[in-house]
């Protein structure tokens, strides 16, 4: 399982670089924006440029209308600004359809750009209450539309988490649909130390984190801490040695 995290400046960038032992992927958004804001292209290409150049970076472009060119148009710029992980939030897709038109868009701007760069088509969890596509929908729209990964966050920061409108089983079966269609399946949404055995268990392949790692455990107020990414690591990695070992003795 990767660990993205998401800075949401230059400023926590180099925090994340003192951790960069500890994580995957730095992920660039703008909170105050949105669930999955986008922050200023110029933001992108300073992040890219503080982070490791062995640690892929991730940019937001937005949770996004119906409006596939000027979607395709934002993630071709998030591209060119050094992103090689590019997310997009379908908040207002309302149909699978509205949603592969988006998805569609954005692999072609972005692939034609660069080939390697992975797109992630990114729902909610809980998606009943903003009224865009459900969650169990994204793999799907994913495979159609080309796109390298499906994503489930939550859009409304209230408190409330993943697994409080996608339960752990309900999340499987995310993943299990991601997976049969060849894609990577990541999770986020105020995910906490408490959430990584059912996450392992279920094979999320990428986990997003930004109030877990920040002082307090607050994505708004706090800032993120060196510290708190190695103490998350440190228990991602508990919990996959366990089920490396509970699979062993399975077999």
């Amino acid at each position: 399982m990767l660990l993205l995290i998401s800075p949401d400046s230059v400023e926590e960038a180099l925090e994340c670089a003192k951790a960069a032992e500890h994580l995957d992927i730095v992920d660039v958004k703008k909170p105050d924006e949105g669930s999955l804001g986008a922050n200023f292209p110029w933001v992108i290409r300073e992040i890219r440029d503080v982070v490791p150049a062995d640690k892929p970076v991730s940019a937001t472009v937005g949770d996004v209308p119906y409006k596939p060119g000027t979607v395709a148009q934002a993630a071709l710029g998030a591209t060119v600004s050094g992103a090689t992980y590019i997310k997009v939030g379908l908040y207002g897709c309302t149909t699978p359809g509205q949603a592969v038109d988006v998805m569609s868009a954005v692999v072609r701007a972005v692939k034609d750009h660069r080939p390697d760069a992975l797109v992630v088509a990114s729902g909610y969890a809980d998606a009943h209450r903003i009224g865009c596509v459900s969650p169990l929908a994204l793999p799907d729209i994913a495979r159609r539309s080309g796109s390298d990964a499906a994503m489930l966050d939550t859009a409304i920061k209230d408190g409330t988490r993943l697994f409080d409108h996608v339960p752990p089983d309900v999340c499987a079966e995310f993943v299990r649909l991601a997976h049969a269609s060849g894609l990577l399946a990541a999770l986020a949404g105020s995910v906490r130390k408490e959430d990584l055995g059912a996450l392992t268990r279920i094979g999320t392949d990428i986990v997003g984190v930004r109030g877990a790692v920040c002082e307090g455990g607050d994505r708004d107020a706090g800032r993120i801490q060196p510290r708190m990414v190695a103490a998350f690591r440190a228990e991602m990695d508990r919990h996959a040695r366990e089920s490396e070992a509970t699979a062993g003795v399975a077999s």
